[in-house]
Order: structure tokens, then sequence, then C-alpha cells
């Protein structure tokens, strides 16, 4: 998948509205592979509603989401599987880590659907974000902040053409917060994809090379 394209996209719940001003909704946007995206958004504003458009966990909008051209509306739940799996990777920003499982069963549980890394590569991972005392640690003992380290190296054990990365920062303290900016960002150049990132206010300093107020 090359472009993700929102034309006349606008949730049912801003319909009513006559003084939205957005740089998304309601426009005609495309976002590229290999290119590097923020979108900004004030509390309210629909962050959360917009990444789940993309990843097609809602639907409630008039407009097109389009892959490549194809209308998201059509997909059947084999196609968002397909797409999940290996096309689209979402960071979530309530992260969706399972408690009772520790750090790294939590990353190997996906691991397990794609085989695209091995376990010296995850572990590597979690030396250099500084929790690899943590990977046999149980993720309901863990700190928010160590939770969105795990959370980001899950985000990466699978192929991928665009990485959707939802406030992947709000818990870390800016050395932190850079070296996760530093791995996601190598192995989307690996993969030649293009990385989304959302933020309602500190987000991963990046050379964005595009910036939309949402």
């Amino acid at each position: 998948m090359n472009t993700i394209r929102m034309v006349s996209v606008m949730p049912q719940v801003f319909a009513q509205r006559t003084d939205l001003e957005s740089e998304i909704w309601n426009q005609d946007i495309t976002f590229e592979k290999g290119h590097l995206y923020l979108v900004e958004a004030d509390s309210g504003m629909g962050k959360s509603t917009f990444c789940s458009y993309i990843v097609g966990y809602r639907h409630d909008y008039t407009g097109q989401v389009l892959f490549d051209c194809q209308n998201t509306l059509d997909f059947k739940v084999r196609d968002w599987v397909g797409m999940r799996q290996k096309h689209i990777s979402h960071l979530f920003q309530e992260l969706r880590l399972f408690p009772e499982l520790t750090a790294l069963e939590n990353v190997q549980i996906k691991n397990k659907l794609t085989n695209f890394k091995t376990e010296a590569q995850i572990k590597e991972w979690f030396d250099i974000l500084g929790i690899a005392d943590k990977l046999d640690a149980k993720i309901g003992r863990m700190s928010f902040g160590q939770q969105q380290r795990v959370a980001m190296i899950r985000s990466l054990v699978q192929p991928f053409d665009f990485i959707l990365a939802d406030e992947p920062i709000s818990h870390l303290d800016d050395t932190n917060s850079q070296l996760m900016g530093d791995i996601m960002m190598k192995e989307a150049k690996a993969q030649g994809a293009g990385v989304i990132v959302t933020s309602i206010g500190k987000h991963i300093d990046l050379n964005y090379e595009k910036t939309f107020r949402l």
C-alpha cells in the first residue's frame, strides 16, 4: 500500500457544526508511504477517531477513506485482518497490553502471528529502551512509561507500509522519547514505510515533513 487518502471525511458527531476549522476533516489529504507526518489536535477534536477510521475500527463518518484508491468501506473483515497484519501498524494511545502477561509475552503474542522479528532483535530493543530488566515483569506491575515502551516494541514486530503512533510518548522523559523515536524511524526506514504521529501536546521530536492541524 502506497497511499492513505481521506476525501471529505467528516465524523457524524461533527456533522452539524458550522464553525469547524480543520486541515483534515472535510478536506482532501493524502499520506504517502515513506514520509513522516504529525497530526496535532486539541482534546475533543477527534484524534482517536481519526486513528480509528484509518485502522477500520470505526466507520461513523461521511466521505471516503481510500487505500491506494480502494474505498475502505467496501472492506470485509478478512481485508482488515490482512491490513492490520501486513500493512498498517497501530501504536494505541491506551496501549492495549495484557496486564497478566509479562512484557516479553505481550510482544511475543503478536510476533508469533508474523514471525517477523527474532527474539534477539526484540531483546535488543528492550535493552536500548532501558527495560531489559523488565522482560519477565508482569505488565500490570510496570509504570505507564515502561508500558509505552513495551507497546512501541510490540508495534514494530510486523511488516507495515504505515505506522500510526497515537500519543506515543505522553508519559516519557525527553531521553526515552527520543530513543523511541529513533527506533521507530529506523524500522520505518528499513521497511520504506510512512509514519503518522498524533498528539494533543507533547510529541516525539522528529523532522516532520508535514504537520496537519486536526
